[in-house]
Protein backbone atom coordinates (compact mmCIF):
# COMPACT_ATOMS: atom_id res chain seq x y z
CA UNK A 1 0.00 0.00 0.00
CA UNK A 2 1.34 3.42 -0.99
CA UNK A 3 0.82 6.38 1.33
CA UNK A 4 0.82 9.86 -0.19
CA UNK A 5 1.73 12.74 2.11
CA UNK A 6 0.74 16.26 1.17
CA UNK A 7 2.90 18.92 2.67
CA UNK A 8 0.73 21.88 3.64
CA UNK A 9 1.69 25.44 4.34
CA UNK A 10 3.38 26.20 7.63
CA UNK A 11 0.95 26.95 10.43
CA UNK A 12 0.85 30.66 11.34
CA UNK A 13 2.65 31.45 14.57
CA UNK A 14 0.92 33.17 17.47
CA UNK A 15 2.74 36.36 16.48
CA UNK A 16 1.47 36.09 12.89
CA UNK A 17 -2.10 35.54 14.08
CA UNK A 18 -1.94 38.48 16.46
CA UNK A 19 -0.62 40.75 13.71
CA UNK A 20 -3.31 39.60 11.28
CA UNK A 21 -6.03 40.24 13.86
CA UNK A 22 -4.55 43.63 14.78
CA UNK A 23 -4.26 44.62 11.14
CA UNK A 24 -7.94 43.93 10.50
CA UNK A 25 -9.33 45.35 13.74
CA UNK A 26 -7.11 48.43 14.10
CA UNK A 27 -7.66 49.46 10.49
CA UNK A 28 -11.42 48.87 10.56
CA UNK A 29 -12.25 50.22 14.03
CA UNK A 30 -9.29 52.28 15.28
CA UNK A 31 -6.31 51.61 17.50
CA UNK A 32 -7.82 53.13 20.65
CA UNK A 33 -11.28 51.62 20.23
CA UNK A 34 -9.96 48.08 19.93
CA UNK A 35 -8.68 46.63 23.18
CA UNK A 36 -6.10 43.92 23.66
CA UNK A 37 -8.76 41.36 24.56
CA UNK A 38 -10.46 41.81 21.17
CA UNK A 39 -7.21 41.19 19.34
CA UNK A 40 -6.41 38.14 21.45
CA UNK A 41 -9.91 36.71 20.96
CA UNK A 42 -9.81 37.15 17.18
CA UNK A 43 -6.30 35.73 16.96
CA UNK A 44 -7.31 32.72 19.06
CA UNK A 45 -4.20 32.79 21.24
CA UNK A 46 -3.47 32.98 24.94
CA UNK A 47 -3.04 36.40 26.52
CA UNK A 48 0.55 35.56 27.41
CA UNK A 49 1.30 35.11 23.71
CA UNK A 50 0.76 38.82 23.06
CA UNK A 51 3.15 39.90 25.78
CA UNK A 52 5.70 37.27 24.79
CA UNK A 53 5.58 38.39 21.15
CA UNK A 54 5.23 42.17 21.54
CA UNK A 55 5.47 43.13 25.19
CA UNK A 56 2.68 45.72 25.05
CA UNK A 57 -0.22 47.03 22.99
CA UNK A 58 1.90 50.00 21.90
CA UNK A 59 4.47 47.65 20.42
CA UNK A 60 1.70 45.72 18.64
CA UNK A 61 0.36 48.96 17.19
CA UNK A 62 3.86 49.87 16.01
CA UNK A 63 4.23 46.45 14.36
CA UNK A 64 0.83 46.87 12.69
CA UNK A 65 1.90 50.21 11.18
CA UNK A 66 5.28 48.83 10.12
CA UNK A 67 3.40 46.04 8.33
CA UNK A 68 1.25 48.60 6.55
CA UNK A 69 4.39 50.52 5.56
CA UNK A 70 5.99 47.37 4.15
CA UNK A 71 2.82 46.57 2.19
CA UNK A 72 2.79 50.09 0.72
CA UNK A 73 6.45 49.83 -0.27
CA UNK A 74 5.84 46.48 -1.96
CA UNK A 75 2.81 47.86 -3.81
CA UNK A 76 4.80 50.89 -5.03
CA UNK A 77 7.71 48.73 -6.15
CA UNK A 78 5.45 46.34 -8.03
CA UNK A 79 3.87 49.14 -10.07
CA UNK A 80 7.07 51.14 -10.60
CA UNK A 81 8.92 48.10 -11.94
CA UNK A 82 6.32 47.62 -14.67
CA UNK A 83 7.88 50.58 -16.49
CA UNK A 84 11.28 51.54 -17.86
CA UNK A 85 10.49 55.12 -18.93
CA UNK A 86 11.37 57.47 -16.02
CA UNK A 87 8.21 59.57 -16.43
CA UNK A 88 6.03 56.47 -16.38
CA UNK A 89 7.87 55.17 -13.32
CA UNK A 90 7.13 58.43 -11.50
CA UNK A 91 3.44 58.35 -12.42
CA UNK A 92 3.24 54.71 -11.33
CA UNK A 93 2.81 56.15 -7.82
CA UNK A 94 -0.78 56.80 -8.86
CA UNK A 95 -1.17 53.28 -10.26
CA UNK A 96 -0.24 52.02 -6.80
CA UNK A 97 -2.76 54.45 -5.34
CA UNK A 98 -5.48 53.08 -7.64
CA UNK A 99 -4.81 49.57 -6.37
CA UNK A 100 -5.09 50.76 -2.77
CA UNK A 101 -8.34 52.64 -3.35
CA UNK A 102 -9.95 49.66 -5.09
CA UNK A 103 -9.45 47.29 -2.16
CA UNK A 104 -12.83 46.08 -0.80
CA UNK A 105 -11.90 46.93 2.79
CA UNK A 106 -10.45 50.37 1.98
CA UNK A 107 -11.14 52.83 4.81
CA UNK A 108 -8.59 55.53 4.11
CA UNK A 109 -4.92 55.90 4.91
CA UNK A 110 -3.99 53.68 7.86
CA UNK A 111 -1.41 56.24 8.99
CA UNK A 112 -3.80 59.18 8.83
CA UNK A 113 -6.41 57.24 10.79
CA UNK A 114 -3.86 56.19 13.41
CA UNK A 115 -2.38 59.69 13.64
CA UNK A 116 -5.80 61.10 14.49
CA UNK A 117 -5.64 59.03 17.69
CA UNK A 118 -1.95 59.60 18.44
CA UNK A 119 -0.15 61.80 20.92
CA UNK A 120 2.77 63.95 19.72
CA UNK A 121 5.97 61.91 19.81
CA UNK A 122 4.39 58.55 20.66
CA UNK A 123 5.08 55.36 18.69
CA UNK A 124 2.15 55.92 16.34
CA UNK A 125 3.26 59.49 15.63
CA UNK A 126 6.81 58.30 14.94
CA UNK A 127 5.69 55.47 12.64
CA UNK A 128 3.47 57.86 10.69
CA UNK A 129 6.33 60.35 10.32
CA UNK A 130 8.63 57.62 9.01
CA UNK A 131 6.02 56.55 6.45
CA UNK A 132 5.35 60.11 5.32
CA UNK A 133 9.04 60.84 4.94
CA UNK A 134 9.59 57.62 3.02
CA UNK A 135 6.74 58.36 0.59
CA UNK A 136 8.00 61.87 -0.12
CA UNK A 137 11.61 60.70 -0.54
CA UNK A 138 10.57 57.87 -2.88
CA UNK A 139 8.63 60.27 -5.09
CA UNK A 140 11.56 62.71 -5.07
CA UNK A 141 13.94 59.93 -6.14
CA UNK A 142 11.69 59.04 -9.06
CA UNK A 143 11.33 62.71 -10.00
CA UNK A 144 15.11 63.11 -10.03
CA UNK A 145 15.46 60.03 -12.24
CA UNK A 146 12.93 61.60 -14.63
CA UNK A 147 15.09 64.73 -14.90
CA UNK A 148 12.87 67.12 -12.96
CA UNK A 149 14.99 70.17 -11.96
CA UNK A 150 13.52 70.49 -8.44
CA UNK A 151 12.48 66.97 -7.41
CA UNK A 152 11.84 67.82 -3.76
CA UNK A 153 9.30 70.52 -4.60
CA UNK A 154 7.54 68.30 -7.13
CA UNK A 155 7.49 65.44 -4.62
CA UNK A 156 5.66 67.63 -2.11
CA UNK A 157 3.15 68.68 -4.77
CA UNK A 158 2.51 65.11 -5.90
CA UNK A 159 2.18 63.95 -2.31
CA UNK A 160 -0.53 66.57 -1.75
CA UNK A 161 -2.41 65.20 -4.77
CA UNK A 162 -1.90 61.64 -3.53
CA UNK A 163 -3.17 62.53 -0.04
CA UNK A 164 -6.17 64.36 -1.45
CA UNK A 165 -7.09 61.38 -3.60
CA UNK A 166 -6.97 59.00 -0.65
CA UNK A 167 -9.15 61.33 1.43
CA UNK A 168 -11.63 61.90 -1.41
CA UNK A 169 -11.91 58.16 -2.07
CA UNK A 170 -12.68 57.58 1.61
CA UNK A 171 -15.11 60.47 2.09
CA UNK A 172 -16.86 60.27 -1.28
CA UNK A 173 -16.57 56.49 -1.69
CA UNK A 174 -15.10 57.07 -5.12
CA UNK A 175 -12.13 54.79 -5.85
CA UNK A 176 -12.06 56.09 -9.44
CA UNK A 177 -10.66 59.37 -8.12
CA UNK A 178 -7.21 57.82 -8.64
CA UNK A 179 -7.60 58.45 -12.38
CA UNK A 180 -8.09 62.17 -11.77
CA UNK A 181 -5.11 62.18 -9.39
CA UNK A 182 -2.94 60.58 -12.06
CA UNK A 183 -4.02 63.16 -14.64
CA UNK A 184 -3.28 66.04 -12.25
CA UNK A 185 0.06 64.48 -11.38
CA UNK A 186 0.94 64.06 -15.06
CA UNK A 187 0.20 67.74 -15.70
CA UNK A 188 2.56 68.77 -12.90
CA UNK A 189 5.28 66.36 -14.03
CA UNK A 190 5.09 67.54 -17.64
CA UNK A 191 5.20 71.19 -16.57
CA UNK A 192 8.28 70.50 -14.43
CA UNK A 193 9.97 68.66 -17.30
CA UNK A 194 9.24 71.53 -19.71
CA UNK A 195 10.74 73.98 -17.22
CA UNK A 196 13.84 71.83 -16.97
CA UNK A 197 14.19 71.60 -20.75
CA UNK A 198 13.76 75.36 -21.12
CA UNK A 199 16.37 76.05 -18.43
CA UNK A 200 18.82 73.77 -20.26
CA UNK A 201 18.26 75.63 -23.54
CA UNK A 202 18.75 79.00 -21.85
CA UNK A 203 21.88 77.94 -20.00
Amino acid sequence: MTTTTTKGAAKPTARDRLLAAADELFYREGIRTVGIDRVIEQAGVAKASLYNAFGSKDALVRAYLEGRHAASAARFTRHIERYTDPRDRLLAVFDAQAELLSQPDFRGCAFACASAEAQPGDQVDQAAAVYRGWLRERIAELAAEAGVPDPETLARQLQVIYDGGVLAARMDREPGIAEACRAAGAALVDAALRTGARDERDA
